[in-house]
């Protein structure tokens, strides 16, 4: 076992760089029309009366009451791309980790690693702090909650069955939560991967 600052590491016998399967990630966010998309926000903003009601009463204060509700609703489309974007990035990230684990059962020098009983192992989390580690670019995408995403909804919703306070406030607290209760369904003491021991891919589709 191998200690860096507060974090422990698994020791792998020799030296050897493994290989693992290359991890496929989303290059746009997947949305095929963004016109229903904008629509449905237009909706969200309309139904939950986001901007006061008080049209009719000046031209001027009509027309700056519709920029803002156009403002918003941009702002929810905005923030509803994100959050599937997140969505699809964690989708490949467990899917990578399923191929991983399939890795290190076929390897005997790996296999012990992910078993509770050995201290210390290695948790399904230990793939994600990885990806960290190893400083694979993921530009905006931030990975907890991106897997915690994933673990919340096994498809990514329409827009039209979120409310906004989840689009704008809620939505990285509950996938927080959610990552965090995953990470902690492997049994203590949980050690992270070396990096400089194990190489992969990444491929955008």
């Amino acid at each position: 076992m191998q200690f860096v600052g507060n974090r422990q590491f698994v020791e792998l016998p020799g030296t050897k760089t493994h290989q693992l399967p290359p991890l496929f990630v989303p290059k746009h966010a997947g949305v095929k029309r963004l016109d229903r998309v904008m629509a449905m926000a237009n909706e969200l903003v309309e139904c939950e009366q986001l901007i006061p009601v008080c049209a009719g009463l000046d031209p001027v204060v009509d027309a700056e009451l519709e920029r803002r509700k156009m403002d918003l609703a941009i702002n929810l489309v905005e923030s509803y791309l994100a959050v599937v974007a997140h969505w699809r990035w964690g989708d490949s990230i467990l899917e990578w980790i399923r191929q991983c684990e399939l890795t290190f059962e076929a390897q005997p020098e790996l296999k012990p690693l992910l078993r509770a009983d050995v201290w210390p192992h290695a948790g399904r989390s230990s793939f994600v702090t990885l990806i960290d580690d190893k400083e694979i670019p993921h530009p905006k995408i931030r990975l907890e909650q991106a897997v915690g995403l994933r673990l919340t909804f096994r498809h990514p919703p329409p827009l039209a069955c979120f409310s906004d306070q989840f689009l704008l406030y809620l939505n990285s607290r509950v996938a927080a939560s959610a990552y965090a209760a995953w990470a902690e369904m492997t049994p203590s003491p949980r050690a992270s991967l070396p990096p400089e021991r194990f190489t992969f891919e990444l491929v955008e589709m």
